[in-house]
């Protein structure tokens, strides 16, 4: 038993001994195996990186003989360019040669030219002073003929033309003033008439006062309240003066401002529709009233504009020219004033082929300087033309605003088109009321005016200040004079007096023959 024990161990560590030089064997082969595996492989590597360094070499060198080749290139260039201004260069040099060559032989040329002129002036000269003294030998010839010097001579001959050519040129003057009157007044006249026919506007002067009827005289008893309560608050509120008197079934409302008669009339309809009336409920109406008609001048001022065509005004702009409704100038009323001069504008900007939408926008706006709730104390013209300009117009509308008084220079053809439609719609007939004190003053002014002139005898205003006749003696002024006169009249009424229209001045030379019968 013992000994197949030992047998087995030693068989056993015999087999390991035998098995670990086996395995040892294996494993050096399989190193050998993998060594050359990895030096092939290393060799492989080793041709490819040399393969890639080679051909990585290749193109840095070929790189480098292109910018090489481009370097030269440029230097090649830029020699030849050098080339180029350097044979440019001699080229200028020789022509500045030949030049400087040709000058000093032309400077030659004039210095003889000049020479030979010294000659001839020289000459001329020494003529000019035998000249002289021939002439001078003639005048004092003249001189003993005529018993006159030579100044006296010239003074009366230029005295003569003078006056020769002063009547030729004043008659020359009349003749063309006299032609271009006619066609001016001609073409004007057409253009107004075609304008004037083509607008018809109701013409009603307004009043300072409103009558506001009611059904039977109790009610004014009710509206005049104990102690006369109600209106003294209705008045108060208002801002209108009320007069009740024994007139049947009206009541007299009286102020300068038609917004505020406007008011107190709906304020006492509303009252008397009502039937309560009393000082808190008076307040309370006369402000519910005034909102009314603030929102109906808005709406006034929206409908103008849309009626009219006229787009893209300022809101505060609509408002205004809604408020011209309660406005009047002469008793004229303001908002179909001005609708009426924005039509008027509008035809006779198309009659002389300018734009008719800025002619009637500058109607329009032409008196809007009548209406602000603030009234500084500038004219209505330029405050309208500085309101404009605040709320963005064009600057042609602008200067047409405010230039149709000439209160400022007119700068462009649309401020006379608003100016004369603006005096013609004043000047149509019951259109305004002026007052009689002015309108004689204007007339005295006017005769005053003339009669103020040396050789005037009698002045005469006739056709409501139209025209004016001028009586002078015949033996104080000539033919000549009468022409000078009406033109000099003429001009200082342009430059004195204010007048609507045009005024036709007539001088007129009596002459009176006188003899006794004895």
């Amino acid at each position: 038993m013992v000994e197949y024990i030992i047998g087995g161990i030693a068989g056993f560590v015999g087999g390991g001994i035998l098995a670990y030089f086996i395995w040892d064997n294996a494993i050096k082969s399989k190193k050998k195996k993998i060594l050359g595996e990895a030096q092939t492989e290393g060799e492989v590597i080793k041709k490819d990186k040399i393969l890639q360094a080679k051909e990585k070499f290749l193109q840095l060198k070929s790189d480098h003989e292109k910018y090489i080749n481009e370097k030269n290139g440029k230097i090649a260039g830029f020699e030849n360019k050098l080339k180029q201004r350097e044979t440019s260069i001699n080229q200028n040099r020789e022509d500045l040669n030949r030049k400087v060559k040709e000058f000093e032989s032309t400077k030659r040329e004039v210095e003889a030219i000049r020479e030979n002129l010294n000659a001839q002036i020289r000459v001329i000269e020494s003529k000019n002073e035998e000249l002289e003294k021939l002439h001078r030998q003639q005048v004092d010839q003249l001189e003993e003929i005529s018993g006159m010097s030579a100044e006296d001579a010239k003074s009366q001959l230029i005295e003569s033309l003078k006056e020769e050519a002063k009547t030729e040129a004043m008659s020359y003057v009349n003749e063309i003033v006299e032609e271009a009157k006619q066609n001016a007044n001609k073409e004007a006249k057409k253009i107004v008439i075609k304008s004037v026919q083509r607008v018809a506007t109701e013409t009603a002067i307004e009043n300072a006062v409103t009558i506001f009827h009611i059904e039977n005289d109790e009610i004014k008893g009710r509206i005049i309240g104990r102690e006369g309560r109600n209106i003294r608050a209705l008045e108060a509120a208002t801002g209108v003066e009320i007069i009740v008197d024994d007139t049947p079934e009206a009541i007299v409302l009286s102020a300068f401002d038609p917004a505020r008669r406007e008011v107190a009339r709906l304020a006492l309809h509303q009252l008397v529709t009502d039937g309560r009336i009393h000082p808190a409920r008076i307040e309370e109406v006369v402000e519910k009233v005034k909102k009314q008609i603030e929102e109906e001048i808005i709406e006034t001022g929206k409908r103008t504009t849309i009626d009219l065509g006229i787009h893209g005004l300022h809101p505060e702009l609509v408002r205004m020219v809604g408020k011209m409704k309660y406005r009047s100038s002469y008793g004229q009323n303001l908002l179909q004033h001005s609708r009426e001069v924005a039509n008027l504008c509008a035809i006779m900007a198309s009659e002389l082929g300018l734009n008719p939408k800025k002619a009637k926008r500058a109607g329009l706006l032409h008196d809007i300087g009548k209406v602000p709730d603030d009234e500084p104390e500038l004219p209505h013209a330029v405050l309208g033309m500085k309101l404009a300009e605040k709320y963005k117009e064009k600057p042609d509308v602008c200067n047409a605003i405010g230039a149709h008084h000439d209160e400022v220079e007119m700068q462009t053809l649309l401020a006379p088109i608003v100016q004369v439609c603006d005096a013609i719609s004043g000047a149509r007939p019951g259109a305004r009321r002026e007052v009689v004190e002015s309108y004689i003053k204007r007339l005295k002014d006017l005769e005053d005016l003339a009669l103020s002139y040396p050789g005037v005898m009698k002045t005469y205003a006739i056709q409501a200040g139209r025209e004016l006749r001028v009586i002078a003696g015949a033996e104080k002024l000539s033919d000549k004079d009468a022409d000078q006169l009406s033109y000099d009249i003429a001009k200082r009424i342009q430059d004195e007096m204010t007048y609507p229209g045009q005024i036709k001045i007539t001088v007129i030379r009596e002459t009176r023959a006188v003899s006794y019968a004895k």
